[in-house]
């Protein structure tokens, strides 16, 4: 068994789409609209869906936002340098809502991103303990 991807609800699919492609850096691996079902999928990663985990971004037509509720955490991405990574999202216009800095507790490097849909992003530093 393998973890195939996650799916995430999004109220505006290209401005998802944008956020993940753009400010993160990951590749729109396909996008399908369900006229019938009255909803689009797209698939986002990292590497193509035979050899990598994914995210897939569902809109339902006619919903633009959605309550997150408060059993979702975050998606965690391992980047090299925390800090620069950081700086390149800010760059593209993501928005920070942790600076880069040490765990509570602990001494991994991480930082927390957001996007259009207000998900959590965690960036982890590839040395982490903790």
């Amino acid at each position: 068994m393998r973890l195939l991807h996650t799916m995430l609800r999004v109220g505006d699919m290209d401005k998802s789409i944008a956020f993940y492609t753009e400010v993160l850096g990951m590749t729109l691996l396909r996008r399908k609209d369900y006229p019938d079902g009255k909803f689009t999928l797209a698939f986002v990663g990292y590497g193509d869906e035979a050899h990598n985990s994914v995210l897939e971004l569902t809109h339902n037509w006619g919903t633009e936002s959605y309550d997150l509720g408060n059993g979702y955490g975050h998606i965690a991405l391992e980047v090299e340098d925390v800090y620069k990574a950081c700086d390149d999202i800010r760059s593209r216009g993501g928005k920070i809502t942790r600076e880069p800095g040490p765990m509570m507790h602990g001494t991994s490097i991480l930082a927390f991103v957001e996007d259009p849909d207000g998900y959590k992003i965690e960036l982890l530093s590839p040395s982490r303990n903790d």
